[in-house]
C-alpha cells in the first residue's frame, strides 16, 4: 500500500568514468567518450583543442538513480553506474562529478565517487572469461541532493492510500480497520485500489501524525488463487489457496522419424540417357506405449494439488502443458499467468 502522492522521482545523468586499468573505451569506436573528456578537461583549465589523444583508462556512462520522497538537500543516495561504449570492466573506476536530471530537465543531484562493479574479467592471448557483468556497477551514498521535490504535505486535506494490489475486499478491511482504530468514519473505499482519508476528521496534530499511525495498522489482505509459470526455464509456483477439481489426464510422446535414403538409377552400359537421383523417404511415427488416463483427485489444499500433480510422474515442461489443459478444462481454479 501507498500515500497517494508519496513517491520517489528518476534521474538520469551521462558522465565519465576514470582511473581504469586499460579496460576503457576504445576512443575509435566511442567518440562520444572524447567529447564529455574534452569538456570536463576545458571545464579545469586544460587547453586539449587539436591535440591527439586516446586514453584507454576512460569510460562513458549512464549513471541512474531514484529520488525518494521528502529528501533533503544535502541528504545522500545510492546510484548505478552503466557503460554506454565499448570498455570492458568499471572495477576500479572513480565517477567524475555527474549532474543528475529528472524529467522536467532540472539537475538535483550531482554523483561522484569509486564505483563497486559486480563482475571480474580474464583474459588471455587467445580467450576470455568474463563472470557478472563488469560493466556495470554502483555507488552507495553516490550522490549528494542538490535540490528538493516542492510538495507541502501539511496542507493536504484529503489523502489517498494507492492498493498495490486492487481489491475491493482488502479496500473494505482497510476502510474498517482505519475507522475502528480511530473511532469515527475518517476513511472511505472509493474502489478496489483506493480508499480515501479525511485528515482534519482524524483530530491529529498533523498529516504526518496520521499517516505514521495508519502505517501501523494491521489488515489481513485478500490473496488470489493463482498459478505463475515461467516457460523458459520450466518453473511452475502456486499459491496457496490454489484449488483443483477432480480430473483425468492423459499425456504421452510421439516420436516422429523421417530418413532420407535416395536411390540413383543409371543407364545400361553404352546406351544414351543420364543418372538420375530417385528421392525416398521413410516416414513413420512412434507412440509411448503404456500410456493411459490418470486420474487427479479434488485437492482442498496446497500439499494435495501438489501431491495429485506428482502422481502424473512427468517433467516440470510437462507439468505447465498440463496445467494449461486442466486450466482449460476448467478444473483449476485459480489465475493463470504465463511469463
Amino acid at each position: 500500500m501507498d500515500f497517494d502522492g508519496v513517491r520517489g522521482n528518476d534521474l538520469v545523468g551521462y558522465g565519465l568514468v576514470v582511473g581504469l586499468d586499460g579496460s576503457g573505451d576504445g576512443l575509435r569506436n566511442a567518440p562520444f567518450t572524447e567529447d564529455i573528456m574534452t569538456n570536463i578537461l576545458e571545464r579545469l583549465g586544460v587547453n586539449v583543442t587539436g591535440e591527439q589523444f586516446r586514453p584507454k583508462n576512460v569510460a562513458a556512462v549512464l549513471v541512474t538513480a531514484t529520488l525518494p520522497p521528502f529528501a533533503r538537500a544535502g541528504g545522500q543516495i545510492d546510484v548505478t553506474v552503466s557503460a554506454i561504449g565499448d570498455a570492458k570492466s568499471l572495477m576500479g573506476g572513480t565517477l567524475v562529478m555527474t549532474p543528475m536530471n529528472a524529467a522536467d530537465g532540472e539537475i538535483y543531484a550531482v554523483a561522484q565517487g569509486t564505483i563497486i562493479a559486480g563482475g571480474a574479467v580474464a583474459e588471455g592471448d587467445a580467450g576470455q572469461v568474463t563472470q557478472g557483468v563488469p560493466t556495470a556497477g554502483s555507488i552507495p551514498s553516490g550522490a549528494r541532493v542538490e535540490r528538493e521535490i516542492g510538495f507541502n504535505l501539511s496542507t493536504l486535506n484529503d489523502l489517498r492510500l494507492a492498493l498495490r494490489e486492487a481489491d475491493f475486499t482488502t479496500a473494505g478491511r482497510i476502510e474498517q480497520a482505519i475507522n475502528r482504530n480511530f473511532g469515527k468514519r475518517v476513511a472511505l473505499m472509493l474502489d478496489s485500489g483506493t480508499v480515501q482519508l479525511d485528515v482534519p476528521g482524524m483530530g491529529m496534530r498533523s498529516v504526518a501524525h496520521a499517516l505514521g499511525r495508519i502505517e501501523n495498522i494491521e489488515v489481513e489482505p485478500e490473496r488470489k488463487a493463482r498459478v505463475v509459470v515461467d516457460q523458459r526455464s520450466g518453473t511452475i509456483v502456486m499459491g496457496e489457496d490454489v484449488r483443483i477439481s477432480r480430473v483425468a489426464v492423459s499425456q504421452g510422446n510421439l516420436t516422429l522419424r523421417i530418413q532420407e535414403q535416395p536411390l540413383v538409377v543409371q543407364p545400361n552400359p553404352f546406351s544414351e540417357g543420364e543418372s538420375v537421383v530417385v528421392p525416398r523417404t521413410n516416414a513413420a511415427i512412434e507412440e509411448e506405449a503404456g500410456i493411459s488416463l490418470a486420474e487427479v483427485q479434488p485437492g482442498t489444499s496446497l500439499a494435495e494439488v501438489i501431491a495429485g500433480l506428482n502422481a502424473l510422474g512427468v517433467a516440470p515442461r510437462d507439468m505447465i502443458d498440463i496445467l494449461k489443459s486442466i486450466k482449460a478444462a476448467g478444473a483449476l481454479h485459480a489465475e493463470f499467468v504465463v511469463h
